[in-house]
């Protein structure tokens, strides 16, 4: 079968018909946006951006640590991969990507800088954390996103380079932990 977006289409359409249709629960729904997710990320990954069309931002974003994490201004990552992402406890998407993003955590950790940008506060994530075994560094803006990474879709997540520019936006949710994603990260590293 090819792939194309009436196909996905169809796919997207039919899990958002089961979703509405599914006892009401945030577990569940979870599970299920995760099933569409996986599908919809075999079909169309996330694409990276060429290094000449990479938008440059301004990195003067302060970020308040909640949870894991210490206030830093965007800026002191100058040099350095940074994932960020942007999500709420409350949001199944949000909840469906989460499992993927923790295991890429788990192996770049020490090696790129993450970002989990929420207006959750601390006691709210502190306990969707703990009944989900995650430890992402978590952060509430204290300043506004610069406009190449600014959003008010969740989750959304943005990819920088070492000069600070983004090569990579995906709006929706998305299953991190994939090969591309790992090749991509390796190449942004290597540059």
């Amino acid at each position: 079968m090819k792939f194309n977006k009436k196909v996905l289409g169809n796919i997207l359409f039919l899990g958002f018909f089961i979703f509405l249709f599914t006892p009401y629960g945030l577990n569940t729904r979870a599970k299920l946006t995760q099933g569409v997710t996986y599908i919809k990320t075999l079909i169309l990954p996330p694409k990276a951006e060429t290094i000449e069309n990479r938008a440059d931002i301004n990195t003067d974003f302060l970020l308040r640590g909640i949870v894991n994490a210490t206030d830093i201004n965007l800026s002191e990552l100058n040099e350095k991969v940074v994932f960020i992402n942007y999500w709420a406890t409350w949001c199944p998407p949000c909840r469906a990507e989460m499992p993927s993003i923790q295991s890429l955590y788990d192996d770049y950790k020490d090696k790129i800088e993450f970002i989990f940008i929420t207006s959750d506060n601390k006691s709210k994530v502190e306990k969707f954390y703990s009944n989900h075994n995650y430890n992402l560094p978590t952060y509430n803006m204290l300043s506004n996103a610069p406009q190449e990474i600014n959003t008010r879709s969740i989750p959304a997540t943005f990819i920088l380079d070492k000069q600070a520019k983004v090569a990579l936006s995906e709006f929706g949710p998305t299953d991190w932990n994939n090969d591309k994603v790992r090749k991509l990260l390796d190449e942004l590293l290597a540059e």
